[in-house]
This record gives structure tokens, sequence and C-alpha cells, in this order.
């Protein structure tokens, strides 16, 4: 079912869905209530993409891996779920990977990983890496993508990737991706009135426990405090209607100064992960997204002297 743009804010805001993170308080609050009662994780019995599917445990960790169920797949791609690094993955997030799977016709390995307060920045970014790598000896071409917290994961795993193993990945592709956990733009207070999703008390209570012993400079928390310099191509998708939004504008400026080539796509009134949401645009950016994940797909579409400059804008009707 495909809903109108403009409903979905509206229903945001009706059921309260920025709650959480109005407060510290209530952040933590969510965070013992989660830990207390954790949610179900398993993929829902219907993706609506034709796929199949097994599990193994790595260290303790289910890692399910989400193949074609109609053709031999090619590479892997590894996907990191959002959630404010408490919330576990939903069923969106195995809507878009069973469509990644079947429509860029790869492996797609999906950890779910420990949450706060068990899980931390460190462990999990250092575990993720080794995910990669093992994925890239048994699949071949591999690619990292995550959401939100998720993606926060992913390019800080990148960076890893780069600087202790000398791997540059192919591609990676972060939806509205948390970038610095400083929540320290000054043009956030400008977007929060708009956003109905996030707020800033709530998401730096998670974020601090999530960080662990890291100082929040780390680029194992808040990528954006890193080297951008060597990573491959990125692929980014932010509305305008996310208090994340301001440090997608600074990731894309600058990993444009430092050579790195970037394609952005911003959704013009449009929310947090809006890929994810069952709307027009929403459908429309996830065939982009399967799209890249393909490979041997190109990278952005234009001629090479213009990839690097590659912006879209998507406006909500």
């Amino acid at each position: 079912m495909r809903l109108p743009e403009r409903v979905i804010p509206l229903y945001l805001r009706a059921v309260g869905r920025n709650r959480v993170f109005r407060s510290p308080g209530r952040a933590r609050a969510h965070v013992d209530r989660l830990a207390l009662r954790p949610r179900p994780y398993a993929p829902p019995r219907r993706l609506g993409s034709p796929v199949t599917i097994d599990v193994s445990r790595r260290d303790g960790w289910p890692v399910y891996r989400v193949r074609p169920a109609d053709a031999r797949p090619q590479g892997s791609v590894v996907y990191v779920h959002g959630g404010g690094w408490v919330n576990e993955i939903s069923a969106a997030h195995w809507r878009l990977v069973a469509q990644i799977a079947a429509e860029a016709r790869t492996t797609v390995v999906v950890p779910i990983y420990p949450l706060v307060p068990f899980g931390t920045a460190e462990a999990v970014v250092a575990a993720v890496v080794e995910l990669v790598r093992e994925a890239g000896e048994l699949h071949g071409e591999v690619r990292l993508a995550g959401d939100s917290a998720g993606g926060q994961i992913a390019l800080s795993a990148a960076m890893v990737l780069r600087d202790q193993h000398s791997v540059t990945l192919p591609r990676a592709l972060l939806i509205s991706p948390a970038l610095d956990l400083a929540w320290s733009n000054p043009r956030i207070p400008q977007v929060q009135p708009s956003d109905p999703w996030l707020a800033v008390p709530g998401g730096r209570a998670l974020s601090d426990r999530w960080r662990g012993e890291l100082p929040t400079e780390d680029p194992r928390v808040s990528p954006l405090a890193g080297d951008l310099a060597g990573l491959g191509p990125l692929t980014v998708f932010s509305g305008t209607h996310d208090i994340l939004n301001p440090d997608a504008h600074l990731l894309r400026d600058r990993a444009r100064v430092a050579g790195v080539e970037v394609e952005f796509h911003e959704g013009e009134g449009l929310v947090h992960v809006y890929p994810l949401l069952p709307t027009r645009t929403g459908e429309a950016a996830r065939a982009i997204i399967a799209e890249r994940l393909t490979v041997g797909s190109p990278s952005n579409g234009p001629e090479d002297g213009e990839r690097s400059a590659r912006s879209t804008s998507i406006r909500m009707p």
C-alpha cells in the first residue's frame, strides 16, 4: 500500500514517534524497557520479493543471509539497520533488504548486532568490519549500506577497513545517516521544528550510551570527525525535515573536497529515512538503492568528470 507523502509527518506526530527523543529521561527509560523485554528481530514471513533466507551465528550474533530465489547472486551487500542504537530491525528494513537481494541479484548480509545498553560502537564497528571482510572472501565484491544509526556504523566501518586493512569499498550507501554524535551542527535547531521523528535531547542520551568508552570525536562514533580521503564512492539519501540533514550536507561537501565521489539525493520536505517508507518517493529511492548496490552498476550515471558533483533534489508532491 502506498501512502500520500503529506500523510507521513501527520501520522508520525499523531503517534508521538519522537516521544523517546524528546528528553534524556525518556530515552534512558526506553533503553531499560527494551533491555528487559527485547523486541523480535526475525524477518516477516512475507517480504514482497522472491528471496531465500538462512541464518547463522557469529560470536553470539544472529547473521542473516538473504539471496534472490530465482537467480545466482553476484557479490554481496552488508546492510546495517538503524533504530537509534536501541531499536531492533523492523519490517520496513527487511522489505528493503529483500528488494535489494532480488533486484540487485546479490547476497545481503544482515547482522543483528547488540543494541544499547549491551552494544557499543567500538565492538559493533569492529565486528561489522570482520563481516565485510568475510563476505568479500565468500562472495567477491562487497558493498556496505545502512540507515540512520546503521549509516553511522557503516561509514565508520568503511573508515576502519581503509585504515586497518587497506580495503576501499566499491560503494557505501547511506540512508539518513547519523554522522556527528556531538549533535553540534548549528543548523540542527533550525530543522528541529520540522522533524516529526527525531530530537536532540534523547538522541544525545542514546548516542552517549552507544559510544561507550570512546570519545565522541572518534570516527568509530562520529564518522564526520574522520578523514574522508581514500574512501570509495558514497551514495547518500537525506530528507530536509530531518535533523540529521545538516550533517549530511557537511559529509557531501567534505567528501568532494577530499576527492571522494559522492552522489547526494535530497528529499525536499521529506522526513528521516524516507526511502524506507511506503510512498512514491520512497519507492523511487528504493529502485535507485537496488541499482547502486548491483555488482558492476555505473556509479552515478553521468560522465566521469561530473560524478563527484552529482546531486538530485526530490520534492514532496
